[in-house]
């Protein structure tokens, strides 16, 4: 048999399938180093804040995940400037894990000498403890953080946190609220501004997420998801940095010089709602909340309580009688000084009668006889109507958690007595911010505003959300608002609001001493509310206000205690909105 030999390939062939061979060999490795730099790219860039987290240790994770709460803002007219009064800080805290440290009383002694903790104290705590983690210090300086990072204590630890800083002291912690830890340690805005906006400036929280094993554990490869966190929005308030602080330190020397339980004082913008002004007293601090002994300090006087308005609440009445065409400035009618009805005798407050009087030496003189005049003029129904048109018996719906509605439910009760009563201001009850809103209506032509604390809410991304002023209603026609405001003059240029009055020009408001209801009946003989409320320029007002002070003692009246702390405020605030005098100053 004879056998053919294989034929060798030749020099030439060998050579190309080398290079065949060389080529996808060399494809291969372009590739492999492709997906090892798109995957380096991939840790490097894309996923540099997963790994970046992941890399920290327990309690630096917990805190990139937390997103910072928004500032809250007020303005100053003084400078133009915003002003942080509610925003987060960075705060380190020192914890230990007694387990990891060796040397106790070394370690005690190191951080005992840079955190100044007795040390003996100290010692003992790492040295008995087993627990895993304890807290050692919280919100330390950074410069003790650096000195205790150089040290490289064993067992011992910093992780960074916020905290909730209020910068401003003394200007309303009524109106900011506060922030606290709830059950699951999450912070979380309590009352006030802190507690209504609470979800707009908490923002989101991140999160976190691996694969898992069958057994339910992490695996180190594989595809991890971070959710960032979102940090909260930022508020810019109406309220004026300046006129806040002067009304707060108006009403605390008040309190104090008139010894009284407490006060408060609300100014509003008569053309928006805007609140330029919210303060009241005993107030308590954001900042030490935790100190507070008696959490009723904790509710804002100027919403959440009510009280029996009292003479302040004679302007209503007369501007639904001047509405109706009841009446005219005028009008005339006989005081006899008291009047029976259903059975009660019902004096004026000085026991007083005074014969022919107008409807404008009615409110000079605070009678409440006359007010029940032009009560059963305009009839009971209607007179009910415009008590609820002005805004009472419902909520303002101001920005502010828990808010009264205040109580006229006697004006629909049967027998006259109710609304007669009810005309001179008391068996209802109301809030200052009703008092305030419903003498801005009278004053502005009319219209009863929704009162607002939060001008803009500033979002992360740049959205910008702008409050706009709502009118309610119309509650009276613009010519009664200037009947009214005529009378309201009167009563500061010849009544007894004449200490409310500020030399050149013209103020307008009414006051009011309204005793206060005993809850076993009747009135306290000694205790009353002092109030006055108003409005200037009258004839183009820029501001309202309500000065109110809760059983004050060392004087009787309203004119002598509530009218002068207004007439200071109104002259600082024509001064600082630099609004020039109507008519020659005379002394």
């Amino acid at each position: 048999m004879r056998y053919r030999s294989r034929p060798q390939p030749r020099e030439g062939g060998r050579s190309h399938i080398f290079e065949y061979r060389l080529m996808w060999l060399t494809v291969g490795f372009l590739l492999a180093g492709l997906a090892l730099i798109g995957r380096f790219f991939q840790l490097q860039v894309l996923d540099f804040n997963i790994y970046h987290v992941l890399a920290a240790d327990q309690h630096e994770i917990q805190s990139a995940l937390i997103p910072r709460r928004g500032t809250i803002y007020v303005k100053d007219r003084g400078d133009g400037a915003l002003h942080p009064i509610a925003k987060d800080r960075d705060v380190w805290q020192i914890f230990a894990a007694p387990k990891e440290i060796k040397d106790a009383q070394s370690t005690a002694k190191d951080l005992a000498d840079l955190l100044r903790l007795p040390e003996e104290e100290l010692h003992a705590k790492l040295a008995m403890s087993s627990s895993s983690y304890m807290v050692i210090s919280k919100d330390v300086p950074l410069e003790t953080i650096i000195k205790i990072r150089e040290r490289r204590l064993r067992g011992i630890g910093i992780t960074k946190s916020l905290s909730r800083l209020f910068p401003e002291e003394g200007i309303g912690g009524h109106v900011l609220g506060f922030v606290a830890k709830d059950d699951e340690n999450q912070r979380v805005g309590k009352y006030g501004l802190e507690g209504m906006y609470d979800k707009i400036l908490s923002g989101e929280a991140g999160s976190l997420m691996a694969e898992k094993d069958a057994a339910g554990r992490r695996l180190t490869i594989g595809n991890w998801q971070l959710k960032e966190a979102k940090d909260g929005s930022d508020l810019v308030l109406t309220i004026d940095r300046t006129i806040q602080y002067t009304a707060c330190k108006k009403i605390q020397a008040a309190v104090r010089e008139f010894d009284a339980d407490g006060g408060t004082i609300g100014i509003m913008d008569t053309e928006t709602g805007a609140m330029l002004a919210l303060c009241s007293t005993p107030d308590f601090d954001p900042q030490n909340y935790g100190k507070i002994k008696d959490l009723a300090v904790l509710n804002n006087p100027a919403t959440f309580y009510q009280f029996e308005p009292g003479s302040i609440f004679k302007a209503i009445t007369i501007a639904a009688g001047l509405d109706t065409g009841k009446i005219t400035p005028s009008t005339t009618f006989f005081d006899s000084g008291e009047v029976t009805i259903d059975g009660h005798v019902i004096k004026n407050s000085d026991k007083q009668g005074h014969g022919v009087q107008t409807m404008t030496q009615l409110l000079e003189k605070s009678l409440n006889i006359g007010a029940i005049y032009v009560e059963q003029l305009v009839g009971r129904d209607v007179f009910k109507d415009y008590v609820s048109r002005f805004g009472f018996g419902e909520k303002t719906l101001i920005d502010l958690l828990s808010e009264t509605r205040g109580d006229i439910s006697s004006l629909s009760q049967k027998g006259k007595v109710f609304p007669a009563t009810a005309s001179y201001g008391q068996g209802i009850t109301v809030s200052p911010l009703q008092m305030v809103a419903a003498y801005a209506a009278l004053g502005n032509g009319g219209k009863l505003l929704r009162p607002y604390l939060v001008q803009e809410i500033r979002h992360p991304d740049g959205k910008v959300e702008v409050t706009k002023p709502q009118v309610v209603r119309q509650v009276i026609s613009s010519r009664t608002s200037r009947l009214i405001s005529a009378m309201l003059i009167s009563v500061v240029e010849r009544g007894h609001g004449n200490r409310a009055g500020v030399p050149g020009y013209y103020v307008a408001g009414k006051t009011g001493t309204a005793q206060i209801p005993d809850p076993r009946g009747g009135y306290y003989e000694d205790a009353t509310i002092g109030s006055f409320t108003g409005f200037a320029p009258a004839n183009n007002p820029r501001f309202a206000m309500i000065v109110k002070l809760d059983h004050p003692r060392t004087v009787k009246f309203a004119e002598s205690s509530a009218a002068p702390v207004f007439g200071d405020l109104a002259k600082f605030l024509l001064d600082y909105f630099q609004i020039p005098p109507e008519r020659p100053v005379t002394k």
